[in-house]
């Protein structure tokens, strides 16, 4: 993978607490620390986007003319199903 060099500003408590993160053994430069929290961002955002498509979906889906013990029945046979239960 092609990798593009950037050029960051930090403040300096933002830049001791990176430095403070590589001298704990956690990293083994800035680069890397970044790098990290890039992986972390992406992943927390792929989680949301996923989130938000399934509560569209149930908003989408209307209103159910179950009751709530009939969806709870529903739900604990699709987790038995599943293994999940």
């Amino acid at each position: 993978m092609a990798t593009v060099r950037k050029t960051v500003t930090f403040t300096e408590q933002q830049d001791k607490w990176i430095k403070a993160q590589i001298e704990a053994g956690e990293f083994t430069n800035d680069s890397e620390y970044l790098r990290n929290l890039v992986r972390q961002d992406q992943a927390k955002n792929k989680d949301f986007i996923s989130l938000k498509m399934k509560l569209r979906e149930g908003l989408d889906s209307g209103i159910s003319s179950k009751t709530l013990p009939e969806i709870m029945k529903d739900v604990e046979a699709r987790m038995k199903q599943d293994g999940r239960l």
